[in-house]
Protein backbone atom coordinates (compact mmCIF):
# COMPACT_ATOMS: atom_id res chain seq x y z
CA UNK A 1 0.00 0.00 0.00
CA UNK A 2 2.80 2.15 0.59
CA UNK A 3 3.83 1.81 -3.23
CA UNK A 4 0.05 2.83 -4.12
CA UNK A 5 -0.13 5.60 -1.80
CA UNK A 6 3.44 7.30 -3.43
CA UNK A 7 1.78 6.68 -6.82
CA UNK A 8 -1.15 8.49 -5.92
CA UNK A 9 0.42 11.41 -4.36
CA UNK A 10 2.42 12.07 -7.56
CA UNK A 11 -0.91 11.59 -9.52
CA UNK A 12 -2.87 13.63 -7.41
CA UNK A 13 -0.03 16.58 -7.95
CA UNK A 14 2.98 18.17 -6.43
CA UNK A 15 3.11 21.72 -4.96
CA UNK A 16 5.10 23.73 -7.09
CA UNK A 17 4.80 26.42 -9.66
CA UNK A 18 5.71 25.12 -13.73
CA UNK A 19 4.58 27.49 -16.73
CA UNK A 20 4.35 25.72 -20.03
CA UNK A 21 3.29 22.45 -21.52
CA UNK A 22 4.68 19.41 -22.23
CA UNK A 23 5.82 19.06 -26.14
CA UNK A 24 6.21 16.49 -28.02
CA UNK A 25 9.48 15.01 -29.22
CA UNK A 26 10.23 15.74 -32.93
CA UNK A 27 9.11 12.17 -34.02
CA UNK A 28 7.22 11.36 -31.03
CA UNK A 29 3.40 10.82 -32.51
CA UNK A 30 4.18 10.57 -36.17
CA UNK A 31 7.15 8.49 -36.54
CA UNK A 32 6.33 4.45 -37.50
CA UNK A 33 5.67 3.01 -34.00
CA UNK A 34 5.77 -0.58 -34.16
CA UNK A 35 5.47 -1.31 -37.91
CA UNK A 36 2.01 -1.58 -38.00
CA UNK A 37 -0.58 -0.34 -40.38
CA UNK A 38 -0.71 3.23 -41.38
CA UNK A 39 -2.39 6.41 -40.43
CA UNK A 40 -4.88 6.12 -37.64
CA UNK A 41 -6.48 3.03 -38.76
CA UNK A 42 -10.41 2.45 -40.02
CA UNK A 43 -12.25 4.05 -37.25
CA UNK A 44 -14.90 2.09 -38.05
CA UNK A 45 -16.47 -1.36 -38.53
CA UNK A 46 -18.35 -3.73 -35.60
CA UNK A 47 -17.09 -4.07 -32.51
CA UNK A 48 -15.69 -7.25 -31.03
CA UNK A 49 -15.73 -8.12 -27.66
CA UNK A 50 -11.89 -9.49 -26.55
CA UNK A 51 -12.76 -12.47 -24.41
CA UNK A 52 -9.23 -12.53 -22.49
CA UNK A 53 -9.81 -10.29 -18.90
CA UNK A 54 -8.23 -6.85 -18.93
CA UNK A 55 -5.91 -7.59 -16.59
CA UNK A 56 -4.26 -9.92 -18.37
CA UNK A 57 -3.76 -7.87 -21.60
CA UNK A 58 -2.06 -5.13 -19.02
CA UNK A 59 1.60 -4.26 -18.96
CA UNK A 60 3.84 -5.40 -16.05
CA UNK A 61 5.58 -3.66 -14.04
CA UNK A 62 8.58 -5.15 -15.23
CA UNK A 63 7.67 -3.47 -19.06
CA UNK A 64 9.04 -0.29 -17.76
CA UNK A 65 12.28 0.53 -18.52
CA UNK A 66 14.30 2.44 -15.68
CA UNK A 67 14.09 4.74 -13.99
CA UNK A 68 10.70 4.63 -13.97
CA UNK A 69 8.83 2.47 -11.20
CA UNK A 70 5.50 0.80 -11.44
CA UNK A 71 2.63 -0.66 -10.26
CA UNK A 72 -0.41 -2.41 -10.99
CA UNK A 73 -3.21 0.23 -9.20
CA UNK A 74 -5.63 -2.09 -6.69
CA UNK A 75 -9.35 -1.60 -8.16
CA UNK A 76 -10.17 1.20 -5.35
CA UNK A 77 -7.70 3.27 -6.93
CA UNK A 78 -8.44 2.81 -10.50
CA UNK A 79 -11.18 5.76 -10.21
CA UNK A 80 -9.21 8.68 -8.75
CA UNK A 81 -6.06 7.80 -10.97
CA UNK A 82 -7.88 7.82 -14.34
CA UNK A 83 -9.80 11.30 -13.54
CA UNK A 84 -6.76 12.88 -12.78
CA UNK A 85 -5.22 11.26 -16.44
CA UNK A 86 -8.23 12.98 -18.00
CA UNK A 87 -8.15 16.27 -15.55
CA UNK A 88 -12.03 16.80 -14.76
CA UNK A 89 -13.08 15.73 -11.37
CA UNK A 90 -15.97 13.59 -10.88
CA UNK A 91 -19.13 15.56 -9.68
CA UNK A 92 -17.14 18.53 -11.22
CA UNK A 93 -19.27 21.63 -13.17
CA UNK A 94 -17.78 21.96 -16.71
CA UNK A 95 -17.98 24.98 -19.15
CA UNK A 96 -19.07 24.45 -21.99
CA UNK A 97 -21.87 21.86 -20.62
CA UNK A 98 -21.35 18.43 -22.35
CA UNK A 99 -17.75 18.33 -21.97
CA UNK A 100 -17.81 15.30 -19.61
CA UNK A 101 -15.63 12.43 -20.12
CA UNK A 102 -18.16 9.47 -20.64
CA UNK A 103 -19.37 7.14 -18.18
CA UNK A 104 -16.64 4.72 -17.29
CA UNK A 105 -16.67 1.07 -16.21
CA UNK A 106 -14.69 0.73 -13.38
CA UNK A 107 -14.91 -2.81 -12.62
CA UNK A 108 -12.74 -5.49 -12.27
CA UNK A 109 -12.92 -5.96 -15.91
CA UNK A 110 -14.28 -1.93 -17.22
CA UNK A 111 -10.88 -0.56 -16.72
CA UNK A 112 -7.27 -1.82 -15.78
CA UNK A 113 -4.53 0.61 -14.90
CA UNK A 114 -0.17 0.10 -14.65
CA UNK A 115 1.51 3.39 -13.68
CA UNK A 116 5.34 4.15 -13.84
CA UNK A 117 6.80 7.15 -11.72
CA UNK A 118 10.30 8.77 -12.75
CA UNK A 119 10.42 10.56 -9.20
CA UNK A 120 13.73 11.98 -10.11
CA UNK A 121 11.62 14.27 -13.46
CA UNK A 122 8.78 13.97 -11.31
CA UNK A 123 6.73 12.32 -14.12
CA UNK A 124 4.59 9.53 -14.38
CA UNK A 125 3.82 7.22 -17.43
CA UNK A 126 0.26 5.29 -17.17
CA UNK A 127 -0.78 2.55 -19.29
CA UNK A 128 -4.75 2.57 -18.92
CA UNK A 129 -6.90 -0.21 -20.51
CA UNK A 130 -10.66 0.30 -20.86
CA UNK A 131 -13.88 -1.35 -22.31
CA UNK A 132 -15.81 0.67 -24.42
CA UNK A 133 -19.04 0.15 -26.78
CA UNK A 134 -17.86 2.79 -29.50
CA UNK A 135 -15.32 3.46 -31.69
CA UNK A 136 -12.23 5.49 -30.82
CA UNK A 137 -13.38 8.53 -33.96
CA UNK A 138 -16.79 9.08 -31.80
CA UNK A 139 -14.40 10.00 -28.67
CA UNK A 140 -12.10 12.14 -30.68
CA UNK A 141 -14.98 14.20 -32.37
CA UNK A 142 -16.07 15.02 -28.75
CA UNK A 143 -12.96 15.80 -27.78
CA UNK A 144 -13.20 17.72 -30.62
CA UNK A 145 -15.79 19.67 -29.65
CA UNK A 146 -14.53 20.45 -26.05
CA UNK A 147 -10.37 22.36 -26.28
CA UNK A 148 -11.02 24.30 -23.67
CA UNK A 149 -12.86 23.40 -20.64
CA UNK A 150 -13.48 24.96 -17.34
CA UNK A 151 -14.09 22.77 -14.62
CA UNK A 152 -15.50 23.84 -11.21
CA UNK A 153 -15.88 21.85 -8.15
CA UNK A 154 -16.10 22.76 -4.27
CA UNK A 155 -14.79 26.11 -5.07
CA UNK A 156 -11.64 25.36 -7.59
CA UNK A 157 -11.37 26.11 -10.62
CA UNK A 158 -9.47 25.02 -13.08
CA UNK A 159 -8.91 25.14 -17.10
CA UNK A 160 -8.36 22.10 -19.20
CA UNK A 161 -6.63 22.88 -22.35
CA UNK A 162 -6.06 19.96 -25.56
CA UNK A 163 -4.74 20.08 -28.92
CA UNK A 164 -5.30 17.50 -31.31
CA UNK A 165 -2.10 15.73 -32.74
CA UNK A 166 -1.36 13.64 -35.89
CA UNK A 167 -2.75 10.12 -35.36
CA UNK A 168 0.24 7.67 -34.96
CA UNK A 169 0.26 4.51 -37.21
CA UNK A 170 -0.23 1.46 -35.50
CA UNK A 171 -1.43 -2.03 -35.87
CA UNK A 172 -5.24 -0.57 -34.60
CA UNK A 173 -8.53 -0.08 -35.59
CA UNK A 174 -8.13 3.34 -34.88
CA UNK A 175 -5.56 5.88 -33.34
CA UNK A 176 -5.41 9.61 -31.90
CA UNK A 177 -2.99 11.41 -29.99
CA UNK A 178 -3.48 14.88 -27.95
CA UNK A 179 -1.67 16.91 -25.65
CA UNK A 180 -3.10 18.58 -22.22
CA UNK A 181 -2.42 20.96 -19.77
CA UNK A 182 -4.71 21.43 -16.93
CA UNK A 183 -4.36 24.85 -15.11
CA UNK A 184 -5.27 25.71 -11.59
CA UNK A 185 -4.71 28.30 -8.95
CA UNK A 186 -3.18 31.74 -9.32
CA UNK A 187 0.10 33.54 -8.46
CA UNK A 188 1.92 31.49 -5.82
CA UNK A 189 -0.75 28.93 -5.95
CA UNK A 190 -0.81 28.17 -9.78
CA UNK A 191 -0.15 24.61 -10.64
CA UNK A 192 0.11 23.43 -14.10
CA UNK A 193 -0.41 19.70 -14.99
CA UNK A 194 0.80 18.67 -18.45
CA UNK A 195 0.04 15.63 -20.77
CA UNK A 196 0.62 13.80 -23.77
CA UNK A 197 -1.68 10.91 -24.71
CA UNK A 198 -1.06 8.52 -27.40
CA UNK A 199 -4.51 6.35 -27.75
CA UNK A 200 -5.08 2.92 -30.02
CA UNK A 201 -8.68 0.61 -30.25
CA UNK A 202 -8.54 -2.50 -31.06
CA UNK A 203 -11.79 -4.30 -30.92
CA UNK A 204 -13.59 -3.38 -27.58
CA UNK A 205 -10.50 -2.59 -25.76
CA UNK A 206 -9.14 0.92 -26.05
CA UNK A 207 -5.31 1.79 -25.11
CA UNK A 208 -4.16 4.59 -23.68
CA UNK A 209 -0.02 5.67 -22.81
CA UNK A 210 -0.01 8.86 -20.96
CA UNK A 211 3.51 11.11 -19.73
CA UNK A 212 2.20 13.59 -16.92
CA UNK A 213 4.83 16.02 -15.32
CA UNK A 214 4.29 18.63 -12.59
CA UNK A 215 7.48 19.65 -14.24
CA UNK A 216 8.58 22.29 -17.46
CA UNK A 217 10.96 19.84 -19.04
CA UNK A 218 10.10 18.00 -22.35
CA UNK A 219 8.11 14.56 -22.42
CA UNK A 220 9.89 11.57 -22.40
CA UNK A 221 8.61 10.48 -25.82
CA UNK A 222 10.63 7.71 -26.24
CA UNK A 223 9.49 5.66 -23.85
CA UNK A 224 6.20 6.47 -24.15
CA UNK A 225 6.24 5.48 -27.41
CA UNK A 226 8.04 2.22 -26.48
CA UNK A 227 5.54 1.42 -23.82
CA UNK A 228 2.40 2.51 -25.99
CA UNK A 229 3.48 0.19 -28.77
CA UNK A 230 4.00 -2.99 -26.73
CA UNK A 231 0.74 -2.21 -24.62
CA UNK A 232 -1.15 -2.14 -28.44
CA UNK A 233 0.70 -5.16 -29.20
CA UNK A 234 -0.10 -6.97 -26.12
CA UNK A 235 -3.79 -6.46 -26.94
CA UNK A 236 -3.56 -7.87 -30.47
CA UNK A 237 -2.20 -10.65 -28.92
CA UNK A 238 -4.64 -11.56 -26.98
Amino acid sequence: MAAATAVALALAGCSSNVSGSAEPAAGAVSGNMGGGAGGGGTGGGTITPIAAPLSSMLLAPEDFPAPYQAIVLPDQAVEQAAEDLDGIPSGAKVDPPGCKPPAQNFGPDGTALIVGTDNAARATISIELTRVDEPLSAREAEIAECLEVTTTKDGATATVTTTLLPAPPLNADDTMALRQTVSSGADGTAVTQSMLRLVAQVDDVRISATYMTFGDGKPDSATLDQLFTEAVQKVNAA
